[in-house]
């Protein structure tokens, strides 16, 4: 079976239709559905460009979260190795304490032996606590990347809210490092103690001449430091353990997000399929409606396009008798050397045709919009969508505020935006789009532009936009 002939590529004559039926009627209706069309197109296609710029904002924040991830996981690493050489270290005391002090408790003369070991543990204590310190500090900074990253994955929205649950894991176990370390330089600090009364009182028994006493002292030290060094080996070993546990928990973090990440990119891809095909429908509709417009049947855009010719006709009369009066040179009225205006936002510009434009152009743009109730502006443009004289609705002062700056200060500005370049730079006799127009503080409005192009001594100087609104 042979395949439909496409809408477009067998056109029906308008001699087929039958003799009741309005033929410029049934075009004018078909160029309204055109134009529905093409508002759906253009809702569509601004859709996917806000899906696409959040789905951007949420790669750039995952980015973030996994860099973030990646310094915790560098600082539970430190943590777990420090802690791994303060529980090696607390071994190798607790062994040498335990065997020195055997020795010397049954040897009235072995004082001595025990002073150089008792020294021994005062310096292995001081090297337990710097350890426990660095512990603490790392954890400190560790919760610190893990609040960063817990802010990240709630900018992320719905999307980083496992993140964050994982961030406020991750800060919960550094926190349990933190008082594990604490917990561990008391202990120290309590062993340190008894080293320096047990190194006191042996002195002072040395001095005596008292080795009995001295004996006495070494066999309740033997009991001490018996059950102070367990509890540090044992806080040591938990703080080993919880950073071992942070670990696995990074590193489980980290697969899921770079599987998130991969469909991130699938997503972008789609939405990009999408932002074209959108794209596509759009010029296809634009495309139909301007050449039912050409053909000469009356549609609702008509007379919009009627009035961007005229007014753009009359703006080029109107610069070429400037020209010819000497007001402006032609350089000056194809200036391109944008002075940007210090303090605006959003950033305005001057020209050196700003006063010209400011003379000549209101009293043909304005008298544009009494022309329908849909009309919302009329406005010249140069070839690279600079607009330096809006409307006064839209030429309002620039104050503190970038949103209402963006709603009612539009003069000045360069649009360079596809509909905004495109309607610039044609040279056709008329252009006519359908588009979201950004209003400023995340406002928009589907409307159509008609574009007519302004020449001047036979060179292109830009173009006359009306926007409007759709008639239903």
């Amino acid at each position: 079976m042979h395949g439909q002939p496409q809408a477009d590529s067998v056109p029906i004559p308008v001699s087929s239709c039958p003799p009741d039926v309005d033929a410029e009627a049934l075009l004018a209706a078909s160029a309204h559905r055109l134009a529905g069309i093409g508002r759906s197109a253009a809702s569509i296609a601004g859709s996917a460009d806000d899906l696409g710029v959040l789905t951007d904002q949420a790669t750039r924040v995952f980015g973030e979260v996994r860099s973030s991830l990646g310094e915790m996981i560098d600082g539970n690493r430190g943590i777990a190795e420090r802690a791994r050489l303060g529980v090696s270290k607390a071994e190798t005391t607790h062994g040498a304490v335990r065997a020195a002090l055997d020795r010397a408790s049954g040897l009235a003369d072995s004082v001595v032996r025990v002073e150089k070991a008792i020294a021994d543990v005062s310096a292995t204590l001081r090297q337990v606590s710097d350890a426990s310190q660095v512990i603490n500090k790392i954890a400190f900074q560790t919760r610190i990347v893990a609040f960063n990253a817990s802010v990240e994955a709630v900018r992320a929205g719905d999307a980083g809210r496992g993140f964050g649950v994982v961030a406020q894991a991750v800060k919960d176990l550094a926190q349990m490092v933190a008082d594990s370390s604490r917990e561990i330089a008391t202990v120290v600090d309590h062993l340190g103690e008894r080293v320096r009364d047990l190194e006191m009182q042996i002195g002072q028994g040395r001095e005596a001449g008292d080795t009995g006493d001295a004996r006495s002292l070494v066999s309740a030290a033997i009991d001490s430091f018996e059950s102070h060094f367990g509890e540090v080996e044992h806080l040591m070993r938990q703080t080993a353990d919880q950073s071992a546990d942070n670990l696995a928990l990074c590193d489980r973090s980290v697969d899921r997000l770079s599987t998130f990440a991969e469909e991130f990119s699938r997503s972008l891809q789609l939405i990009g399929a999408i932002r074209e095909e959108a794209g596509s429908l759009l010029d296809t509709s634009e495309d139909a409606i301007a050449r039912f417009a050409e053909s000469g049947v009356e549609t609702e855009d008509s007379p919009f396009i009627r009035a961007a010719t005229r007014a753009a006709t009359e703006i080029s009369r109107r610069f070429e008798q400037a020209l010819a009066d000497g007001q402006i040179a032609i350089s000056e009225l194809f200036d391109e050397r944008y002075q940007g205006i210090p303090g605006s936002n959003p950033q305005q510009f001057l020209t050196a045709f700003v006063p010209l434009t400011d003379a000549l152009l209101p009293a043909v743009q304005e008298t544009v919009l009494r022309l329908s109730p849909l009309v919302t502006f009329c406005a010249a443009v140069d070839r690279n969508g600079y607009l330096p004289t809006h409307n006064r609705a839209f030429s309002q002062p620039q104050g503190a505020d970038p949103v209402r700056n963006a709603a009612v200060s539009r003069n000045r500005r360069i649009f360079n935006d596809r509909t905004g370049l495109r309607a610039a730079r044609n040279e056709e006799p008329f252009l006519l789009q359908t588009y979201r127009r950004d209003l400023g503080g995340g406002a928009t409005v589907l409307m159509k532009d008609v574009s007519a192009p302004i020449w001047v001594q036979g060179r292109h100087w830009g173009a006359l936009r009306i926007g409007y609104g759709f008639a239903d």
